[in-house]
């Protein structure tokens, strides 16, 4: 058995075991290695320091079976991972549906609340004070954590 220090794409870092070298190679090549924090599959072996052994053993080793092993994750990690999913699908919702503004979020919004403008849906940036100031003319907007799209 060999431990392989993993990375992801997203930059997450775990251990997995593998039966040895050409084992993960199977796995990663057909894409079952996977994130347990983030759930990607753009898996691949990060730096790491390798073990000298440091004498001979005087035991005889018990001989390996082979095993397939994917790292499984912490209750945790599968509830970030399931998290992060359910932010990157509302942030595929929000970009097909809605048009960016930017910057200019906050006045577009007044536009669409007064109706110097069309309504449609709108996604964009606004500094804290512009969205306490929507917030107390009583416009309705909502904030969600824009997180990186997964495998980008």
């Amino acid at each position: 058995m060999i431990l392989f220090h993993l990375r992801c794409s997203d930059g997450h870092t775990f251990e997995a075991w593998f039966r040895n070298g050409d084992t993960y190679d199977r796995q990663a090549k057909a894409g079952s290695i996977v994130c347990p924090i983030c759930g990607t599959h753009a898996v691949e072996k990060a730096l790491m320091a390798p073990r000298i052994a440091k004498g001979r053993r005087s035991e005889p080793e018990a001989p390996k079976q082979e095993v397939a092993v994917q790292p499984q994750p912490s209750p945790d990690m599968a509830k970030a991972a399931e998290m992060l999913r359910v932010l990157r699908e509302a942030r595929r919702l929000v970009e097909q549906n809605c048009d960016y503004v930017g910057a200019d979020f906050a006045e577009e919004a007044r536009r669409i609340h007064y109706g110097e403008t069309e309504k449609h849906g709108i996604y964009g940036e606004s500094t804290e004070e512009e969205a306490r100031a929507l917030a107390e003319e009583g416009i309705e907007f909502g904030r969600i954590p824009w997180v990186p799209v997964a495998d980008q």
